[in-house]
């Protein structure tokens, strides 16, 4: 009996991902129309146009139809990407997304790097290595580290 407790979050996961694999009844099937979203701590002069997307978003602007807007309650900007066609099903699968062959990743990491570079003044990167000697553990986090800027809700 104790040997089958290891299935449970197995289980779990794979439901999770069956869950999510399918498209809610009602919404949109395309996931390329889905509006990606930062709140930007500037004012939205300091931002730019929505004919000049900030770098790196401007490496994808034939790319991206891009929306720059003051926040709710004057609390900066929103800038906000979506994809001009579809993305297809194949590479937003979650082994696409596992093999780093998801669009929507790299418009995550553009709008997050975005954000960093007009907030700071520079893209802030994690420390590497996250340990000082290779363990399972370190190896762990830094595959983790690599695929979180992809990743991640927007």
């Amino acid at each position: 009996m104790r040997k089958l407790w290891w299935a449970v979050p197995v289980a779990a996961v794979g439901a999770a991902a069956v869950r999510r694999s399918r498209p809610s009844q009602g919404a949109d099937e395309r996931a390329g129309d889905r509006w990606l979203t930062v709140t930007v701590n500037r004012p939205p002069m300091d931002v730019g146009s929505a004919g000049k997307p900030p770098p790196p978003l401007d490496d994808l602007a034939e790319r991206i139809d891009v929306q720059i807007r003051p926040a709710p309650g004057d609390r900066g900007t929103e800038l906000a990407a979506r994809f001009k066609e579809p993305v297809s099903a194949a590479s937003a699968s979650v082994p696409g997304r596992l093999a780093g062959q998801d669009p929507r990743q790299e418009l995550r990491r553009a709008l997050r790097d975005a954000k960093s570079l007009l907030e700071a003044g520079e893209v802030l990167r994690p420390d590497a290595p996250p340990t000082t000697r290779s363990t399972l553990g370190g190896r762990l986090v830094e595959v983790f580290t690599r695929r979180s800027g992809g990743e991640g809700v927007l």
